[in-house]
């Protein structure tokens, strides 16, 4: 809402408005950021931590009757629950970007057919079983629940997908450090046969039974339970001690900096959905707008959330990718702010406190640009700076004519 006489902060955009199914599938979908999906992730995790206890604790042959009835129950409301979930997400499944091109009965198969899908099903399948007479009763049905229950939490894991791109992208060093891995493996496995099969054939009489020893020994897990002897044994098992330090080092070192990578990537491109909501960037050109994103910070506020204080710092501005603000005046009047608007900008320019309070009314996506990098990105871009510096120049000349306007006759004090 735009009160009369007062200054327009930015552009108020309205989004068109999503159909049911749309809703729920952001709701439903896998690491949204909104509060809602949020909420509905955490009521997730807590229904499938009650499932998990509740079987686990019903595996106990000594639970008392009325509280196996109640474990019971609880198992039968948590199956009740995913039953309800897979067939809400069954629903949505046409809402999926890469289902776009079909059918609704297509991309519900396709998704059924999925990683996603396939889990979802073994969850329910308690259900089929209840259904079909399969009675709750003890440590067998116990460890059913949980082993079909147990991979959902897979799905709550965004570092699984993450793992798989890591892998995918560092195939070449990873299979080069476990080739490695094999050498050392079966070379130090046939030496410890040569040199201590005489005296412990048992244990190294074989290429197998030596080959356990190098795998627990290289992988410097050491159980004991078989040592070499002779000099030469114990000369190779502390080479291979060495060696498994330093392949395991090696391993870990290929496998950070490839997580590292991919998370600078996606951070990438979460930041750049956001930026291309906010009309200022999107007309600054596609090669512009990649040297702005780097510079960017993500920040999510939920409902009635002050962001900024009148006499804060002026060290920032701050870009609405999604969600409203409400910006607080000193004169006691306020002005909503939408969609692809920006505030911050006066106090960052002229170095001065924040001269009104800002918070927000709605869950709101904003993107933050510190004082630093709007002067590095303004030597580069001018385009950008000028844009922001001429829309601080109209807030203030309205700011000062409404003030002008408020005040009385010939300067007196009502």
């Amino acid at each position: 809402m735009q009160f009369a006489g007062q200054p327009d902060y930015g552009p108020h955009v309205t989004a068109a408005e999503k159909t049911l199914r749309a809703q729920v599938f952001d709701l439903l979908r896998p690491n949204d950021p909104t509060p809602g999906s949020r909420r509905w992730r955490t009521a997730h995790l807590t229904i499938l931590g009650i499932g998990l206890l509740a079987v686990i604790l019903l595996s106990i042959d000594d639970m008392l009757t009325p509280h196996r009835f109640v474990l019971r129950g609880a198992i039968w409301g948590v199956t009740a629950f995913f039953l309800i979930e897979y067939l809400a997400r069954l629903w949505v499944a046409p809402e999926w970007a890469q289902f776009a091109d079909m059918s609704p009965t297509m991309a519900r198969l396709r998704w059924a057919g999925s990683i996603p899908g396939l889990i979802g099903l073994l969850a329910v399948m308690p259900a089929v079983m209840l259904a079909g007479g399969y009675s709750i009763v003890g440590a067998d049905a116990a460890s059913i629940f949980c082993i079909l229950w147990i991979l959902k939490l897979g799905l709550h894991a965004p570092a699984f997908g993450t793992l798989a791109r890591v892998i995918s992208n560092e195939r070449a060093p990873i299979a080069s450090v476990l080739i490695v891995f094999a050498i050392l493996l079966m070379s130090a496995a046939t030496g410890a046969h040569i040199a201590e099969r005489a005296g412990q054939p048992q244990q190294f009489g074989s290429l197998p039974n030596a080959m356990w020893w190098s795998v627990v020994t290289l992988t410097t897990t050491g159980y004991g339970d078989v040592v070499p002897l002779t000099p030469a044994g114990r000369i190779i098992g502390s080479l291979l001690m060495i060696s498994g330090i330093a392949v395991l080092a090696l391993m870990t070192g290929v496998l950070a900096t490839g997580f590292a990578q991919e998370e600078r990537r996606r951070e990438y491109l979460r930041v750049w959905d956001q930026v291309s909501r906010v009309p200022i960037f999107t007309s600054l050109g596609v090669v512009t707008l990649s040297e702005i994103v780097g510079k960017l910070r993500t920040r999510y506020y939920p409902a009635r959330v002050t962001v900024l204080r009148r006499g804060d710092p002026g060290d920032s501005m701050f870009f609405i990718s999604s969600g409203e603000v409400e910006v607080r005046l000193p004169t006691g009047g306020t002005v909503r702010l939408g969609e692809g608007a920006f505030f911050g900008e006066m106090s960052l320019l002229n170095r001065q406190p924040r001269a009104a309070s800002i918070a927000t009314t709605a869950p709101t996506t904003l993107l933050v640009l510190y004082a630093s990098d709007f002067y590095e990105i303004a030597s580069h871009i001018p385009a950008l700076a000028e844009a922001v510096e001429n829309e601080a120049r109209r807030r203030r000349d309205e700011n000062m004519g409404r003030q002008s306007a408020s005040s009385p006759p010939g300067g007196a004090t009502p």
